[in-house]
């Protein structure tokens, strides 16, 4: 009878929870997520570009809304959290890129052919030689070195993007930084930078990547942020030259050399070590620049804890509030909405404080919400927050951070990038396996997309963290999906409110990584770095 009785009692409470599950409403949650997303991505803020009055009108939605989710002012003045910027704009008519060879000189089409890159603060002319570097970085756990007895001295260093899949994700994300690969390659002497972009590994087509020349470049103006005193930093100091080239007219660049684009491509996409070989051309650059000023918002509220101890521990719930702003039109349009990339993600950390704030649920550690300013800028505002957050730095144990997760298709896939790093992703994986949703690692690493959005401010600085996006199955329709939608709308104007999105899957999700904040703010021990993961470094 007893056996009887307790597994009456664990039916019961299997269908309660079941019922509990079935009284969602995800069809009404979605939509209110959606909402947000309305306002964020409407054409009155004019793509959110950073320093830009549609950035400071999002900057105060979501201020407002953390006020009314009942969170605690976080920032340096209520909610807000200034940011100051130093902007850089190409002076393209005034600018120039030549090759010369046997005195001849082939001048490039900026944008056709390749495009300056501003933010490592290039000389204003600057004439070298050149070499290709296959990858051009290193991996010293690996004992992968592609510049190992190769003369890079005083030489501009050509590579391709991308890297061996033998070498982890996040691992090769990490060395493929700006900062990382500069900091190896200053040290051998290297002037300066033209990186391939394979397009195989592009989530966007070259002809549109290219008008994000157009874009200002922007970097912190505090000092104390200056990226050359950071070794990590994403920005590269000291290089007198960067540049993109586009790979279907890298033949100019490789002429004379016995290689060519084709064979180079053919080698990544087959797995096989690239070639390394001196070119037989010098590249000449002049850059004119124009210089201003901006500032814009960080936006930060307190869900204070209970736990008289814990309470003073944080678990941040980022994700980044800029766009892109206006420019070049693609179909009669200028306006860069910036839906799923990142409203969506915002939308998301509002509707979590809402549902925590309304639940009254109980939170041993707090919960810092925390939308962020300039991440297409370079990561600039969580960097700033990180190197100079509101709360005592030592006291962030977590960051859980959105950046356009994508749900265009129901969720039953999620990749999570740092998911084998931390204890954070063994709470991950418990919340993934309560809600029969399946975890997948990254089948994509060579597009380096761990460092790039906002937890790796944080995990530079020592913070367990985690990122997200919806995964399906090669071959499926759900991956065509994905990648039409990167190829059409990533970086787009069509990244907007047209769109066709699920939103019901979006409320799972939602529901999903608030169950993860709450289970980081209520776990007895705060998250850790693993044992043997590379990033345990990082630690302070």
């Amino acid at each position: 009878m007893k056996i009887v009785h307790n597994a009456s009692i664990l039916g019961l409470a299997i269908l309660t929870m079941m019922s509990a599950a079935a009284a969602v409403d995800y069809q009404a949650e979605g939509r209110s997520w959606w909402a947000h997303i309305q306002y964020l991505a409407g054409d009155k803020l004019e793509g959110r570009d950073t320093g830009s009055a549609g950035h400071k009108l999002a900057a105060q939605y979501v201020a407002g809304e953390f006020e009314r989710s009942g969170l605690k002012p976080a920032g340096a003045s209520g909610y807000i959290q200034p940011v100051k910027f130093d902007v850089s704009h190409i002076d393209e008519p005034a600018s120039s890129l030549d090759l010369i060879r046997d005195g001849k000189v082939q001048r490039l089409k900026l944008g056709e052919d390749a495009a300056f890159s501003l933010r490592s603060g290039i000389a204003p002319a600057f004439e070298g030689a050149a070499v290709f570097a296959g990858y051009g970085f290193a991996v010293p756990e690996h004992k992968y070195d592609e510049l190992s007895g190769l003369d890079v001295k005083g030489k501009i260093v050509v590579y391709l993007s991308g890297g061996p899949k033998s070498i982890p994700g996040e691992l090769m994300s990490h060395y493929q930084s700006a900062g990382e690969r500069w900091k190896h390659l200053h040290a051998l002497g290297a002037a300066g930078t033209v990186v391939i972009a394979n397009p195989k590994s592009m989530d966007v087509p070259w002809e549109r990547a290219a008008l994000s020349r157009f874009m200002p470049s922007m970097s912190l103006a505090d000092p104390s942020s200056d990226p050359s005193a950071d070794p990590s930093a994403d920005e590269p100091a000291g290089a007198m030259l960067s540049v993109s080239f586009n790979a279907a007219n890298a033949d100019k660049l490789l002429a004379g050399s016995g290689h060519s684009i084709g064979e180079i491509l053919a080698a990544a996409g087959s797995g096989q070590p690239l070639p390394k070989f001196p070119l037989m051309v010098r590249i000449r650059s002049k850059v004119s620049v124009k210089k201003s000023a901006a500032e814009s918002q960080n936006v930060a509220g307190i869900l204070p804890g209970t736990d008289p101890k814990l309470k003073d521990e944080y678990v941040v719930v980022s994700a980044h509030l800029d766009h892109i702003g206006v420019g070049k039109p693609i179909g009669g349009d200028s306006i860069y909405n910036g839906a799923m990339d990142d409203a969506s993600g915002i939308a998301s950390v509002l509707e979590i404080a809402r549902h925590l704030q309304q639940s009254k649920t109980k939170l041993k550690r707090s919960i810092l919400f925390l939308a962020v300013t300039g991440e297409e800028k370079g990561l600039q505002g969580s960097r700033y927050f990180a190197t100079h957050p509101t709360v005592k730095a030592k006291s962030i144990v977590a960051d859980i951070n959105m950046d356009m997760f994508l749900p265009l298709y129901p969720l039953k896939y999620l990749v999570v990038y740092g998911l084998e790093e931390s204890t954070l992703g063994d709470q991950m994986k418990a919340v993934a396996a309560a809600a029969g949703v399946e975890l997948q690692k990254d089948r994509e690493p060579e597009r380096n997309i761990f460092i790039r959005s906002d937890q790796y401010s944080f995990i530079k600085q020592g913070v367990p963290s985690l990122f997200f996006k919806f995964g399906n199955l090669p071959g499926s329709p759900e991956e065509k999906m994905e990648k039409e939608w990167l190829r059409v709308r990533y970086h787009a104007p069509s990244d907007d409110l047209s769109q066709p999105v699920d939103k019901a899957a979006a409320a799972r999700f939602n529901e999903m990584i608030r169950e993860l904040t709450v289970r980081a703010a209520n776990g007895t021990a705060k998250p850790a770095w693993k044992k043997e993961s590379f990033f345990r470094r990082f630690e302070k």
